[in-house]
């Protein structure tokens, strides 16, 4: 057995100004931008409300797009689950696996990112 959840949503943003981006978003959605700020990371997170999934503003190479991140307690079996459902594998990076919906959409699998996962995630057998 295994949990997952959707855990955040990522908006790729292929800027020279990640700061610049995040505080679009974060008006554009009316959450603050998070604390500590360090864009020189490449991502900025904004202030969701507890329990809400994270909103997460990153500086990308590639074409602007959203994409959604699901944490889960074992990668391996959540990937191994998605790909039953159709999911085709895009990379493996040391923490998160890159996967592909069959319609297209890419998407990550990692580990958990918030708070709640225990009490929040869906157990699959």
């Amino acid at each position: 057995m295994h949990r997952s959840r959707l855990g955040n949503i990522v908006i790729d943003c292929r800027t020279g100004d990640l700061l610049a981006a995040s505080r679009f978003w974060s008006a554009a959605l009316g959450y603050p931008l998070a604390e500590p700020l360090d864009a020189a990371s490449g991502y900025v997170r904004l202030l969701t409300p507890p329990g809400q999934v994270q909103v997460i503003v990153q500086q990308v190479g590639h074409e602007s797009r959203a994409h959604l991140d699901i944490e889960t307690d074992s990668i391996e079996r959540e990937v191994a689950r998605l790909a039953a459902l159709g999911a085709t594998l895009d990379a493996r990076h040391d923490g998160w696996v890159v996967m592909r919906a069959p319609t297209g959409q890419r998407f990550c699998v990692g580990k958990p990112y918030r708070d709640g996962f225990d009490e929040g995630a869906t157990a699959w057998e």
